[in-house]
């Protein structure tokens, strides 16, 4: 469920920032205290001091840093990384490319071990109920369902996401409260004494860290999906969601202090705080709670993806839309990929408790890149004292580097993660950088002192008629300039002779959903030039944009083409267009170093895999004339060749 960022306050956008923005974090108190305990012999120290963890992890991680300063740096309602490095990148010169590729990538990656260790957590409840039973299959066939079930959008369901999350939440805190009524001095942990305590006089206290970060893992998700319920929705709901998840964290920590056993073996003190009773309707409420939660950060690696995208960070592929709500985007690759991925993870680690020991690497990393590009946002857009930004970098650096070394050690646990993060990461950086090598090689000329001969050029009669509008898309995002490609491509060889010349430049603007476009007539009724305005997260449709313009064009009697023909005959009513594609390919006469020949080996290959521009921009292939181009970008420069 998508909603365009509404910035009011009602019950009805509270309620669905409930169910589209705590999923993964509200769901963690399935597992965290579990990890935090582990085979280790229950003491004060470690309950009290892995409760005092949470709670200030909660507090400076998810609240400060989260909820208070990042869901500031909204682009006009959105969020995420990509958003942000949107806003900051013309300050970093550069520089801010790698952090928000590693951000991108570390997200996408703990993408594939959220769901299962959600849904796994949940569904093992059923081993109170029923010892032994196999829940590997149970946790398959809800994932598989909740995959198959994305090409149809989540419109039909999103609007009982937030009654169960507020089912959920209040579940949280009732268990909780009952178990504090208990133990009333569990309290006491949420003195910071007892955290300092824990990780600097506990034997090997310090990587507990890695344990206790379990508990913020959907605060960057959190940030992700700003769009969907606007800042305000979200700071409110937090009050709420973080008492009902502080109450249950201390509610497992008191039924920990008064069970009298001094390991926990395989019990999850989050099912053994549940009354018998109402044992079943609780696992059934965390399944779901758990399936809404991989159903955000499902819905989220479409966005993310979809973002990269549109900023050039990842190769075109196709993307559809399951309902007419806005920013509702289904993309089968990835959510084949990431089915493969949650299937293989839950396979793999056969259970939550040794997903626990491997989750949370990757996330730390995000943190750490968002904390980057926040710091520049806070300096070059807030404008606030680079004093203050410095001791604010200070304190998140110490809290997220201590995380990241505590969770280091889970690399040999996941070390199948790192040929995951790795392919993600190279693709985004091949797929980037590859287009700036190829953008240093476009040559533009002035279009200006190529209208008299295009103008020649259609009044030659003795030249075949290519089409009545001729339409290339450009890359020239100056008004009067042109690449050098496309006036070769009409003039070289047979001429394209045409009555109308346009050329469509497409602007993609650092705001998310604009869509206007300019128009610009270079030549009167005979060279156009057409700027379209398109938000990073609007799905491009060049050809019905453009068919469009030109009605819009003849309904307001402009540019006289209301008097001109356009192409039709009286077998056919429809305009005559044709769109002019010019696709590059490497020449045989490179000679390159071994990095830029990889890279642009690479990038032609990912290209072929990827959509088409025909698809990617939303055009008609019956319209489309596809132009091969030799690229020279490093020519040979000693040919020695000699004649006998």
């Amino acid at each position: 469920m998508n909603l365009s960022t509404p910035q009011k306050v009602t019950a009805v956008t509270l309620l669905v920032a409930l169910g589209i923005i705590y999923g993964d974090i509200g769901t963690s108190p399935l597992y965290v205290m579990k990890a935090i305990i582990g085979t280790r012999e229950i003491s004060e120290l470690l309950v009290y001091g892995g409760i005092s963890c949470v709670f200030w992890t909660l507090t400076f991680q998810t609240t400060f840093k989260y909820i208070f300063l990042t869901l500031s740096a909204d682009n006009h309602g959105e969020g995420g990384v990509f958003s942000l490095y949107a806003l900051v990148k013309r300050f970093g010169k550069g520089k801010l490319v790698i952090p928000t590729i590693l951000g991108a990538t570390t997200l996408l990656a703990d993408g594939i071990i959220t769901p299962p260790i959600s849904v796994a957590s949940a569904v093992e409840g059923l081993e109170v109920i029923i010892p032994n039973i196999p829940t590997i299959p149970i946790v398959i066939a809800i994932l598989s369902g909740l995959f198959v079930f994305q090409r149809f959008g989540t419109q039909k369901v999103g609007f009982i996401f937030g009654p169960a999350m507020v089912i959920w939440f209040t579940m949280l805190f009732v268990l909780g409260f009952a178990q504090i009524l208990h133990h009333p001095n569990i309290i006491k942990a949420l003195n910071p004494v007892y955290a300092y305590e824990l990780l600097v006089t506990y034997p090997k206290g310090f990587w507990l860290l890695g344990a206790v970060f379990l508990c913020t893992t959907g605060a960057e998700a959190l940030y992700s999906d700003l769009g969907h319920c606007g800042k305000m929705n979200i700071r409110i709901t937090w009050m709420f969601v973080k008492i009902c998840l502080i109450t249950n964290y201390l509610g497992q920590a008191a039924w920990l202090m008064n069970q009298g056993q001094s390991l926990l073996g395989d019990r999850n003190p989050f099912y053994c705080i549940m009354p018998q009773w109402f044992l079943l309707l609780g696992i059934i409420i965390a399944t779901l709670a758990a399936i809404i939660a991989s159903q955000a950060l499902i819905s989220g690696s479409f966005t993310l993806i979809n973002e990269a995208i549109s900023l050039n960070f990842w190769p075109r592929v196709t993307l559809k839309n399951p309902t007419n709500l806005k920013g509702q985007i289904y993309i089968p690759s990835v959510n084949t990929i990431l089915w493969v991925g949650c299937i293989l993870m839950i396979l793999y680690f056969k259970n939550s408790t040794h997903m626990e020991a491997a989750y949370g690497f990757s996330i730390t990393i995000a943190m750490m890149m968002t904390t980057l590009l926040l710091m520049y946002y806070l300096v070059f857009i807030k404008k606030i004292n680079k004093g203050w930004v410095t001791l604010i970098l200070i304190i998140f650096s110490v809290i997220e580097v201590s995380f990241f070394i505590a969770n280091v050690s889970k690399i040999k646990e996941r070390w199948m993660f790192l040929f995951f993060e790795l392919f993600i990461f190279m693709v985004m950086y091949v797929w980037y950088y590859s287009r700036k090598i190829n953008n240093r090689f476009l040559k533009f000329t002035n279009l200006m002192e190529q209208t008299q001969s295009l103008a020649m050029l259609s009044e030659d009669d003795a030249i075949p008629k290519y089409a009545t509008h001729l339409i290339y898309l450009s890359k020239a995002d100056k008004t009067y300039e042109i690449e050098e490609k496309i006036i070769k491509s009409i003039f070289a060889k047979q001429p394209k002779r045409a009555d109308v010349y346009w050329f469509f430049h497409i602007n993609r603007t650092n705001e998310p959903f604009t869509l206007n476009y300019e128009v610009v007539e270079l030549l009167d009724d005979k060279v156009i030039k057409i700027i379209l305005n398109i938000g990073f997260r609007v799905q491009p449709k060049v050809e019905l944009y453009f068919k469009k313009i030109v009605q819009d064009l003849v309904a307001k009697k402009e540019l006289n083409l209301h008097i001109r023909p356009d192409g039709s005959t009286k077998y056919n009513a429809e305009p005559d267009y044709k769109f002019v594609i010019i696709e590059k390919y490497i020449s045989v006469e490179n000679q390159f170093a071994f990095k830029e020949g990889w890279m642009l080996t690479t990038y032609f290959w990912l290209k072929k895999l990827s959509l088409s521009d025909e698809k990617a921009f939303g055009l008609d292939k019956s319209d489309v004339q596809i132009e091969e181009y030799p690229m020279v970008y490093s020519p040979v420069t000693n040919l020695e060749l000699n004649r006998k």
